[in-house]
Parts: structure tokens; C-alpha cells; sequence
């Protein structure tokens, strides 16, 4: 099996959560497998792997990555959230999830899926391409404010009005049908001197189309507790995020678990009774070393938390 694609924070993740043989693990982000493959070799012929992808092209890959692991495998094509709520339905339970969030390396080269603004393809960025939104309509058919707010919620682009202007007075003669139309448009919004500094001028404005074609902040909200709640005692949680939105959720999901009393502090005895559910493996995100990064540019922006879930007893 040929295979380019490098996994951020492969081997922190995989010292974090521990995969011991026999144990089940659920990668909630298959992609191409990095992680997954990883994870198969340390739990061995008696583990079981489930790998979510909702991408086609990803279950194409999961085909020949289970003939060569030892391991249970099985393939969920379909959204993590929903993927963890079949599960809990089943009855399932795990030893480790984790999730590797954000678009995959083959999904921006794979230049006709219109992830990437290095590359002229249609407008599309789908993750799941049978799904009937697309960039196409968000960008010509969402009203200029509808884009604005999209591009400053989720691209945190402080030149969201301007651009969501600019590709009004542009869609007004035609649509914007490909990623470089979208891509000169956005240029001409953005001031000459904001061009040239921090990275390319379109990336946010992608990042926000992206989240918003795919739901990703949605997915990630509903998947976090649900993939909590799949855990055994003893379990491990692991979240791998590309920008702050993510990494903002995932820490605040984790640093909640992870607390005890919430009764206001002049109350003399705790009144609420709740203990804390979570013990952080990470007290502070863990990023990529500078050798990963020389090696694989697109891990500069990742950040990996983790916790082990425990029951009351172990705080007491």
C-alpha cells in the first residue's frame, strides 16, 4: 500500500492514549489511515478498530488497510457524530477514541474536491459528495451578510465585510463557479498591505466556506459527549484540531470532565455533589515538534488534548 500522507502528532498520540493489546479503539476520522494503522499494531489480533470516515474515498482506503492489520476491524461511512450515536445504540464501548479534525492532506490534493485555494478546481469542498450543499451555493446564493458573519465566526477574517461585498458586486455579473475566481475576488477585497502577511489572503475565508459546507463545528460539538460516553472507565480520549475553533471546544469539553465542585466558593460544604469525571493527560495542548514541522508543514497549526476517564473512587 503507497502512501503519502504523514499523521500529525502520530506517535503523542499514541504514547497519550496507550493502545494495549485486546482493546477496542474507535478512530473517528479514518482519512488514510495513519493513526488508525498505528493503533492496530498495538492492539493486536484480540482488538477491535472502528474507523468513521464519512469521505467514500477514505472506505476505498479502509479495504486494503484491513486486509493487512491483525486486528477486528470495521468501517462506519458516515458523519462521527452519527458514527458514536450508532454505536451507543449497539450498546458499543471502547478503550480509546480519538479524532483527527479538520480537512485530510489527500482531500486538499485531490484538487477537483475544491478544498484548496492553491489549485483552480469547482467550488465544492464536500466531504461527503452525495450531500447537496456544496461551496458553489454558499458562496453565490447566501445573502452578503449571511457571508460576512460566516467568514468572521468561522475564519475569524477581519475583512469579512469587505469580501462578502466584493463577492456580491461579483456574482451580481455571473457566479463564481471556481476556487480561483473565489480566490481573485477575495484578493481584491482585501488591502495590498494584508496580502502579504500572514499566509495566503484566501485562507480563512476557505476555512470558514469548509466548516460551514460540512457542519464541522456542528459534528464536533455532538461528538465530543458522545464519544465520552462511549468510553469504559479507564478509557482514553484524544482530539487532534488544526484551528482555534476546534481546539477551543475540545478543551472546554475536556477541562468540564475534568472538574469537581461547581458551588460557589464562600459555600462552607459542597452542595452540588458532582465529581469529576476526567483525568487530563494533557495540561496544555501538545504540539508538533519543529523536526515534524520542517518534515510536514500542514502539522504547524495542530494541537492534541487528551483525558483518561475515571469514576469516583480514584478522586476520593
Amino acid at each position: 500500500m503507497t502512501r503519502t500522507h504523514v499523521p500529525v502528532l502520530a506517535g503523542e498520540l499514541i504514547e497519550l492514549l496507550d493502545p494495549q493489546a485486546g482493546e477496542t479503539a474507535v478512530d473517528c476520522t479514518f482519512g488514510d489511515g495513519g493513526h488508525a494503522r498505528l493503533v492496530a499494531d498495538r492492539i493486536g489480533p484480540a482488538g477491535t478498530l472502528i474507523c468513521v470516515d464519512r469521505d467514500p474515498a477514505a472506505e476505498e482506503r479502509f479495504d486494503e488497510f484491513a486486509r493487512e492489520v491483525a486486528c477486528a476491524t470495521r468501517f462506519l461511512r458516515m458523519d462521527f457524530a452519527d458514527a458514536l450515536g450508532l454505536l451507543a445504540e449497539e450498546g458499543a464501548s471502547a478503550d480509546m477514541v480519538y479524532l483527527d479534525l479538520g480537512v485530510s492532506s489527500m482531500q486538499i490534493d485531490t484538487w477537483e474536491r475544491g478544498f484548496s485555494y492553491s489549485y483552480d478546481a469547482p467550488l465544492d469542498m464536500r466531504m461527503d459528495p452525495t450531500q447537496e450543499l456544496d461551496a458553489r451555493e454558499v458562496v453565490n446564493k447566501w445573502d452578503e451578510r449571511q457571508l460576512a458573519q460566516l467568514f468572521r465566526r468561522y475564519g475569524e477574517e477581519r475583512f469579512s465585510v469587505q469580501i462578502a461585498r466584493a463577492i456580491g458586486r461579483r456574482r451580481r455579473r455571473a457566479p463564481i463557479e471556481t476556487t480561483n475566481e473565489l480566490v481573485e475576488v477575495i484578493k481584491s477585497a482585501v488591502p495590498a498591505p494584508a496580502r502579504f502577511g500572514g499566509g495566503h489572503p484566501a485562507k480563512r475565508v476557505f476555512q470558514a466556506i469548509r466548516i460551514a459546507v460540512n457542519d464541522e463545528l456542528g459534528s464536533l460539538d455532538r461528538a465530543l459527549p458522545a464519544g465520552w460516553d462511549l468510553l469504559r472507565t479507564g478509557g482514553r480520549f484524544g482530539a487532534i484540531s488544526f484551528h482555534s475553533l476546534e481546539d477551543r471546544r475540545v478543551k472546554r469539553f475536556l477541562a468540564d470532565r475534568a472538574r469537581g465542585c461547581i458551588c460557589p466558593p464562600d459555600l462552607p460544604v459542597c452542595a452540588c455533589g458532582r465529581e469529576p469525571e476526567a483525568e487530563l493527560l494533557t495540561q496544555r495542548a501538545v504540539v508538533p515538534t519543529a523536526g515534524e514541522v520542517a518534515q510536514n508543514p500542514r502539522a504547524g497549526s495542530g494541537k492534541l488534548r487528551a483525558a483518561r476517564k475515571i469514576d469516583a473512587e480514584e478522586t476520593g
